[in-house]
């Protein structure tokens, strides 16, 4: 063998000859923090773009809501005078459909199976005898609780 041949083979040699450690090293994979954000700007996009509309339809099931009860006290109403032979008054209210007045002898009550709600805004329904329109009114003033005003936020009247 020629000089340059020992050589190599005592690097090889050598080579084999260091210890390897038990425990190889693994690489940890994981997320960048570019592709974190990338994710969380799509995320934000999606929510601006569902968030409105999900919103809105809150809105309009919230109105829903305010017809559907109104329907049943009207119906409870009616059912009141048929038995007692007169509306409730106005100091009597809705919880005459649920408590029995003083002077209501033929009362057949409950007409409402749970206590008179709130709107689905948290304000108090207002009945009025004679109403506008009719022998009474059921009045839920909407979202911004003011009366007399119309359109999605405003009045939801039985008449």
């Amino acid at each position: 063998m020629s000089r340059f041949g020992k050589r190599c083979a005592a690097v090889d040699q050598a080579q084999t000859r260091v210890h390897v450690p038990a425990v190889r090293r693994v690489k940890q994979r994981g997320f960048t923090l570019l592709e974190l954000l990338v994710v969380l700007v799509i995320i934000g996009m999606l929510a601006a773009l569902v968030g409105p509309r999900y919103f809105a339809q809150l809105g309009k099931s919230q109105v829903t809501v305010a017809h559907a009860q109104i329907d049943v006290f009207t119906k409870a109403i009616d059912n009141f005078r048929l038995d007692v032979g007169r509306y409730p008054t106005a100091q009597e209210g809705l919880t005459a459909l649920v408590v029995k007045p003083a002077n209501a002898d033929k009362w057949g009550g409950p007409y409402l199976k749970r206590e008179v709600p709130l709107d689905p805004w948290g304000h108090p329904y207002i009945y009025k005898i004679p109403g506008a329109k009719g022998d009474y009114a059921v009045i839920s003033n909407g979202p911004e609780n003011q009366s007399g005003t119309s359109g999605d936020s405003g009045q939801i009247t039985s008449e």
